[in-house]
């Protein structure tokens, strides 16, 4: 009976959004309100506790908001501007195929933010994009999400290691390199078949013939890319630590993956372009614009985003001249919930679109016009996250009990590891992916498991570190399918309403990714 109320908040997101194909608004909703119940007459949570958790899931949406608005807002300035036209005509001159495109801005440009920034960021900024070069909302929604998956162990300069891992009792700067070095040595594996992941999604949902061959036709050239990112990764990590991987294996990896696809290495002689939306426009005026001054936002963001996390007086700074963040809610210890408001992405993104009005020389109505049209389109959008938000509060913070029952999270690890003992390694990953799902983050994830996956691997005698680094693994897959990332990825493109259908498309590929790097590393262990 616990364990089926603690998966309840599994359970009603799958069914009402999945299956019954409800949008997030009322799914989640219904789905919030089962759990709060079943946390109060159930899992004994007091009334008090249950109000906090929902006020802090409120505040945590806002500052979701606060991204996405910047997300939205910066492609709508750009729009005016004619930025994003010009943009598209530089990838259209690099490769008019589409396949080759997704993985050049989904999977490696989406990369270089994720390492930068993190949050759920790349999505909201890559989605639309691919829906201004002519994919359709879905296709670019779902695309955008599998491609950010390698990158997330490694993403805001390494945090989902560094803090995620950070409870542990031998948490330290040398834990965190060998399992950043031994994540990138699995990702071999598994993430240099995502550039593949993605054709094959594309060609297989969106292509107008919904098969693979033209998928394998492109095989040569997306493993060629794959295996130059994850192991330029694998690289970084052993030589350089944690914290820049994502950015420099993307970075190599652009510069690869263009000068390759220009020259047609390995490329198919004809450009694919079947998933092309019918509304597609096509671009055929000289541009006005250098491609550089279109790009300079986009290089603003990640230069901005490096800056403030990575020179000290600048982070001290934008962490603390506006912090918004409430401590203590409701007077209850340890529920709480930081919004440092300049250190945020969303201050990133609406600074950049700010800068490309005056790079740009254009009239500042652009961007009032765009401030007005992305809030509106964000309605829907804020009443899901914050019935997501809530679900996912009470169900981290279910510890806080009066029955003295553990928090729903470690009870659903303990009960799966006695299940499974030294075949831990195979679940792993898929407890990381759990985490990511209910409660959108892979820091966090890591955070609420790495302890119990720690406590496992002693129990089994399994090697430590393998399985920690699964958890990671696992969490950044997780990114593919967490509620509250599908809420925002189909919001930026205006699918608000359809994010049932957005995780049927990532679904398979998340569960394929954790179930690879279990069955790798289970291989290893047998033979090495």
């Amino acid at each position: 009976m616990l364990l089926l109320v603690a998966f309840s908040a599994i359970i009603t997101p799958f069914v009402f959004l999945v299956l019954l194909r409800m949008s997030a608004k009322k799914g989640m909703f219904l789905s919030a309100l089962i759990v709060l119940t079943l946390a109060f007459f159930v899992w004994g949570m007091d009334g008090k506790v249950i109000v906090a958790s929902v006020l802090q899931g409120t505040h945590k949406t806002l500052t979701i908001l606060f991204i996405l608005f910047g997300a939205i807002v910066l492609l709508n300035t750009l729009r005016r501007t004619g930025a994003v036209d010009r943009i598209n005509q530089g990838f259209r001159s690099i490769s008019a195929d589409m396949r080759v495109q997704v993985i050049i801005v989904a999977f490696l440009f989406g990369s270089l933010i994720e390492g930068a920034s993190g949050f759920g960021t790349p999505a909201a900024v890559t989605g639309p994009l691919m829906v201004a070069l002519g994919f359709t909302p879905m296709a670019a929604a779902s695309l955008a999400l599998i491609a950010d998956s390698s990158a997330v162990s490694y993403g805001a300069v390494g945090t989902p290691i560094q803090i995620g891992l950070s409870n542990l009792p031998n948490a330290g700067v040398p834990l965190y390199q060998e399992i950043g070095a031994q994540v990138a040595f699995l990702d071999l594996f598994t993430g240099t078949f995502i550039p593949f992941v993605l054709v094959v999604v594309l060609t297989l949902f969106f292509g107008k013939k919904k098969g693979m061959k033209d998928a394998f036709e492109l095989f040569p050239w997306a493993f060629f890319v794959g295996i130059i990112y994850t192991t330029s990764a694998f690289i970084y990590a052993t030589l350089f630590g944690h914290e820049f991987v994502a950015i420099l294996a993307s970075l190599t990896g652009l510069v690869v993956a263009t000068t390759s696809a220009k020259r047609g290495f390995l490329l198919p002689k004809s450009a694919w372009k079947d998933a092309l939306s019918d509304d597609a426009v096509k671009v055929e005026e000289q541009p006005s614009m250098s491609l550089l001054m279109a790009w300079s936002p986009y290089l603003i963001i990640v230069a901005l985003l490096l800056v403030t996390r990575i020179i000290p007086f600048v982070k001290n700074a934008t962490m603390n001249w506006i912090d918004l963040t409430w401590t203590n809610i409701l007077g209850v210890e340890g529920i709480s919930s930081s919004w440092e408001v300049l250190y945020s992405p969303g201050a990133v993104l609406v600074v950049a679109a700010l800068l490309a009005i005056v790079l740009q020389r254009t009239s500042f109505r652009h961007f009032a016009e765009a401030s007005k049209e992305s809030v509106q389109s964000m309605k829907d959008a804020a009443v899901a996250l914050i019935a997501t938000l809530a679900l996912v509060q009470v169900f981290t913070n279910s510890g806080f009990n009066g029955v003295d029952l553990m928090s729903m999270p470690e009870y659903i690890a303990q009960t799966l590891a006695g299940s499974f003992g030294p075949m831990w390694v195979l679940v792993a990953p898929f407890l990381g992916e759990l985490g990511s799902f209910i409660t959108g983050s892979a820091t966090v994830s890591t955070l609420t498991f790495s302890p119990i996956q720690y406590t496992i691997a002693h129990g089994t005698g399994l090697d430590v570190n393998t399985v920690l680094s699964l958890q990671v693994i696992g969490a950044s897959a997780g990114n593919m399918i967490c509620v509250h990332n599908v809420v925002a990825a189909g919001a930026v493109v205006g699918l608000s309403g359809k994010e049932g259908d957005i995780i049927r498309k990532t679904l398979g590929p998340a569960l394929l990714y954790g179930a690879v790097a279990g069955v790798v590393a289970l291989l290893l262990s047998l033979f090495m």
